[in-house]
């Protein structure tokens, strides 16, 4: 008899049973964890959001375009609010060097924050993340939410925090509504003669306005 008594060595193969799983995590084999799982699943979820939007973007979706489990974009991000806030984050990278441009001085921060903030829309490779974005905010509410929380806590906090003038927070944020305004309208939208107007050009006569909203008492 292979078997054994109580207080006996364990039968013949039990050493080779299968053991039972934890609830919650799924396990590495089944939920394709590993080495840059995370970073696999941020990515992908930048290109469902890019190709799909907000709204019809799904953690479901997501996990497939990641080869993982759905249960392990939820370990790792939570919500889909949640991991498109991280989505953002990634997105938006460039923009948190920022201050470096107004670390300069006032003389000619206008000019500098237009060539740089329009320089990285310019980009085809920073630009397509950033459209995603932009048009899952216009969209979407929730998405509108998380983007909205992210520039005045991220970006305009940081800009508001380098200018020494009266109300610094509403000066940051009416140039970042002409920056951005100006985004949507020509690569969003691409309203002409905007959409195909020599960046340089914008940059010329977008300038001197953010120069005021910054500096000017």
């Amino acid at each position: 008899m292979n078997g054994a008594g109580p207080g006996g060595p364990p039968a013949e193969g039990a050493a080779d049973a299968p053991k039972p799983r934890r609830r919650g995590r799924p396990s590495r084999t089944d939920a394709g964890d590993g080495p840059g799982t995370r970073d696999r699943i941020l990515a992908a979820a930048r290109a469902e959001f890019a190709a799909s939007g907000y709204d019809k973007t799904s953690v479901r979706s997501i996990a497939k375009s990641a080869g993982v489990d759905s249960a392990l974009v939820h370990h790792y991000f939570g919500t889909k609010q949640q991991i498109f806030a991280a989505a953002i984050e990634v997105s938006f990278e460039p923009a948190m060097s920022v201050p470096d441009v107004l670390a300069e001085g006032t003389e000619g921060i206008g000019e500098r924050l237009a060539r740089y903030f329009f320089g990285i829309w310019e980009n085809p490779a920073t630009r397509a993340p950033l459209l995603a974005v932009i048009r899952s905010a216009l969209t979407h509410d929730a998405a509108a939410s998380v983007l909205r929380g992210f520039v005045l806590r991220r970006l305009l906090g940081r800009v508001a925090g380098e200018l020494a003038v009266p109300d610094p927070e509403l000066r940051a944020e009416l140039a970042a509504s002409q920056m951005v305004g100006i985004a949507i309208l020509r690569y969003v939208v691409k309203v002409e003669p905007l959409a195909s107007a020599d960046i340089e050009e914008i940059i010329d006569k977008v300038a001197p306005t953010l120069q005021r909203y910054l500096t000017e008492d």
